[in-house]
């Protein structure tokens, strides 16, 4: 079955069903602990960032090097 066929087939999620989810996530989770998943959520997406970004930087490097050098790889 192609994937925008599967799109299709899902419903669509609007606010009571949201408002379900929520209530069912703080019945198993609790109140004292949902905090301290979305600390820990954005940490996670904060070094997923930098890490993507320490990648980028790496891979400027070497342009940078051919350029001062005047060599370049094609």
């Amino acid at each position: 079955m192609p994937f925008d066929t599967m799109l299709l087939l899902l419903p669509t999620l609007g606010i009571p069903e949201l408002l379900i989810i929520f209530v069912i996530i703080m019945v198993l989770f609790g109140a004292t602990r949902l905090p301290q998943m979305g600390r820990g959520l954005g940490e996670g997406i904060r070094n997923f960032k930098k890490g993507l970004k320490a990648v980028d930087e790496d891979d400027d490097e070497p342009d940078q090097i051919a350029e001062k050098t005047g060599s370049r790889k094609a």
